[in-house]
């Protein structure tokens, strides 16, 4: 197999099924004893799109009247559970004698190479070898199975024994020892026995977690105007102008274009907001003293949980508010008192909960719902999905002279974050975790991120490398189809395209509502205030930065944290920046879309040149049909596009679409190219490349602009048939126009009909390959092109 080349590079670029071993299978036998595994094959539905693992878990829940150290007097306990070379601690208290700890070690069963587990109690000492106060253990054949839903199984005191087994000592421990799966409660918050390794900070960072993301709204503050406005300036009225501020965010109006001490703006400006409300509002009312020097003359602060939530379109009451006196010292302060009138200033300000905030594209929307909750619909479907393995990693990095990679991954859909515990040392990780997401609309994206862990004690590299994404459109999948596919993790570098690994996934959409679905197809995407109310562009851009920084901030100060660069991958923060490849890219898709018409128009031309005859009377028969009978020409349409479907319903996609490296023109793109695209923003580039590239992009621009020139002199052609800038010429269109007129008056539109369909078909013998008339006429027809500079 080694030596087999494929029979295409890119076949190695696709995502491909598989056939793994899902669904929770108990088989017959397993070990002996007591407890052993269930006797008959058991599949449980809840965690059915894994490969089921077994782990052995120990629950250390307290100990009693444990001895006191003979020389201090106090005892400073802990537990060891001892499985073979595997060894879990638990956390030490200080004088104490009757410790909790409830803390859960998981053992995986296929690295299990002892018969015993052993439960130690020690007393930890500073100076001298931990004290040993007595042990628990348990034979391998007599643990007990638990299969959830089944309740989880109840600690017992167990008493300690000495060191040889052959006595009891003082002190007991409740424990309680079973075999399980990753379906057990205990699972996601055991300590595992792969990280047994990871010290410190590290610890939390390899256990799998759920987030959700932070309740996001949007701020409109409609600034009205300002009254009283004074500057230190006397001899003037001030030009003035208002700048907002929440957080890290900062708008600001635009200078009222009159000098007075009452200016008006009714501008609004536009912020996000997350609960709980931890920012607010601070407004300064500021006047131009200068080209780049302005003064204050007030402010005001106000706590974004004072504002009215807005859930529609209906108006907001505004609010008059008194601004604080700024930047008048100290001398200033007696004065103050004696003003009878004080700054004001005029808002309408509100918290919209009728727009959904985005803090992803568009293009790879995986949630559509507004901010309100009671705005909410009906969920229309279930999404599980089974983040199984990944198979064939590339090293990340170096660790004790090896090179490794200690792999986790990442799932985002809607509001819910996923992250699977971290697999250490491993090329291939199984991670065999299942979760689940309501979907309330199927024309949403999922996004899985696998990446290295970089937050692991000593080799903490303060950040999390990238490996792959794979995304999977809902409405791609059948429902109540279970898909087992393996994703190529394709990650572009400055080098080019690179695999680093397949992701192996089953997932599963499930169908609430049949007619719930349809009834979405036929309603807009975003909740309805986006389309009453709609932003800008640039609104749009800078909202969705501000969001993303507000999410990887708030998952940043998760336990364990959820890193900025983790974040801004799913999120695919970098998506609207410069890209030459991604341009040529884009440009090809738009060609690839109107090849449908070119071949239409390539047919026609043969058989407008009767190269084959047969063809060619067969057109002109159904012509002359549809000219007879115009009332059949919508119904074959129509009827003609059924059966395309149903034909190509043969051929259709039975697998989800992957990023696709040739659409991407990531295969052919240049090294120059690849290195613009990786740039920083602003350049850090020496100024020969930028002036390279600069010149580069100016010849691009050039040949756009010449085409978009193009188009615009056609159009205003059309505009001179009848605009009298050339006489002549709209003299002769409007003598036509009225022959025209008066002919198809007196004439049958079906005579009319067949007659121009038979001269566009007619034989090569009557034609003429000089440009016809009317096509002369029109290119001789002026436009704006010789008015430009």
């Amino acid at each position: 197999m080694g030596n087999e080349q494929p029979s295409n590079p890119q076949d190695d670029y696709k995502a491909k099924e598989t056939k793994p071993q899902l669904g929770e299978r108990w088989p017959h036998g397993g070990f002996r004893g007591g407890g052993g595994w269930i006797s008959s094959d058991r599949v449980t539905s809840t965690y059915d799109l894994v490969e089921q693992m077994h782990f052995l878990y120990v629950r250390v829940v307290k100990a009693r009247d444990l001895p006191p150290n003979p020389v201090t007097g106090s005892c400073d306990p802990y537990v060891e559970v001892k499985l073979g070379n595997y060894k879990g601690k638990t956390k030490h208290f200080d004088k104490k004698v009757n410790p909790e700890w409830k803390q859960v070690f998981a053992f995986s069963k296929e690295k299990i190479q002892s018969s015993v587990i052993e439960v130690f109690v020690r007393d930890k000492e500073m100076v001298q070898r931990d004290d040993y106060l007595g042990k628990v253990v348990f034979d391998m054949n007599e643990v007990p199975t638990r299969v959830p839903p089944d309740s989880p199984l109840a600690p017992q005191w167990y008493r300690l024994e000495d060191r040889r087994g052959e006595s009891k000592v003082r002190g007991e421990v409740m424990l309680a020892v079973w075999m399980g799966t990753q379906a057990d409660e205990a699972f996601s918050e055991a300590w595992h026995a792969d990280a047994a390794l990871v010290h410190g900070e590290g610890v939390h960072s390899v256990r799998s977690k759920v987030y959700v993301s932070p309740k996001l709204w949007y701020l409109r503050v409609n600034i009205i105007e300002s009254q009283d406005v004074e500057s230190l300036d006397k001899t003037q009225p001030p030009q003035v102008f208002v700048k907002a501020q929440v957080g890290k965010q900062v708008l600001k109006t635009k200078v009222c274009q009159t000098r007075t001490t009452n200016p008006f703006w009714n501008e609004d400006l536009l912020f996000v907001a997350a609960e709980p409300f931890e920012e607010q509002l601070v407004l300064t009312v500021e006047c131009k003293a200068g080209p780049s020097k302005d003064e204050i003359a007030g402010r005001l602060v106000l706590p974004l949980n004072t504002f009215e939530k807005r859930l529609d379109h209906r108006p907001v009451h505004s609010r008059w508010f008194n601004l604080e006196r700024f930047g008048f010292g100290v001398l200033e302060g007696d004065r103050r008192h004696e003003r009878k009138f004080s700054t004001r200033i005029h808002l309408r300000a509100c918290l919209e909960g009728g727009y959904h905030v985005l803090d992803e594209s568009t293009m790879y929307i995986s949630d559509q719902r507004p901010t309100a909750r009671q705005l909410w619909k009906q969920p229309v479907g279930i999404l599980e999905v089974g983040i199984l393995s990944a198979q064939g990693l590339v090293p990340i990095k170096t660790k004790d002279g090896r090179k490794t990679t200690d792999a986790y991954c990442v799932a985002k859909y809607g509001l819910k974050w996923v992250r699977t515990r971290t697999i250490l040392d491993n090329l291939s990780p199984k991670w065999n975790e299942q979760y689940t997401w309501e979907v309330y609309d199927p024309c949403t994206v999922i996004t899985l991120g696998v990446f290295d862990n970089g937050h692991l004690g000593a080799e903490n590299s303060g950040k999390d490398s990238r490996i792959g994404k794979v995304r999977i459109r809902l409405s791609t999948l059948e429902t109540d189809r279970i898909y087992t596919m393996s994703y190529p993790l394709l990650v572009l570098q400055p080098s080019g395209v690179k695999k680093m690994g397949e992701l192996q996934l089953a997932f599963r959409f499930t169908c609430l509502s049949l007619a719930n679905i349809i009834y979405l197809y036929g309603h807009p995407l975003l909740p309805k205030m986006h389309y009453l109310h709609p932003f800008t562009v640039n609104q749009v851009d800078s909202l969705r930065y501000q969001a993303m920084n507000i999410v990887a901030v708030r998952l940043g100060r998760a336990e364990p944290p959820l890193h900025k660069e983790v974040v801004e991958y799913m999120l695919d923060v970098d998506s609207h920046m410069w890209s030459m490849r991604r341009s040529k890219a884009n440009f090809f898709r738009i060609v690839s879309l109107f090849s449908g018409l070119i071949s239409m128009s390539k047919w026609l031309g043969e058989v407008c040149k009767w190269k084959n005859p047969i063809t060619t009377i067969l057109v002109h028969l159904l012509f002359c049909i549809l000219i007879c009978y115009p009332e059949l020409i919508l119904p074959t349409m129509f009827l003609y596009m059924f059966l395309i479907g149903i034909w190509n319903y043969r051929s259709r996609p039975r697998q989800p679409q992957h990023m696709d490296t040739k659409l991407s023109w990531a295969e052919a793109v240049i090294s120059d190219e690849l290195d613009e695209e990786f740039d920083t923003f602003p350049t850090s580039k020496p100024e020969n490349t930028v002036k390279m590239r600069y010149d580069r992009l100016r010849s691009v621009a050039g040949r756009i602009q010449t085409v978009i020139g193009d188009m615009a002199t056609q159009g205003e052609r059309f505009q001179a048939l009848l605009s009298w800038r050339d006489p002549r010429a709209t003299s002769l269109f409007i003598v036509f126009c009225l022959i025209a007129a008066v002919i198809l008056y007196v004439t049958p539109f079906k005579i009319i009909a067949l007659l121009a369909a038979l001269l566009y078909l007619r034989h090569p013998k009557f034609r003429s390959k000089m440009p016809s008339p009317p096509c002369n006429f029109f290119r001789r027809l002026p436009a704006r092109a010789d008015s430009m500079l």
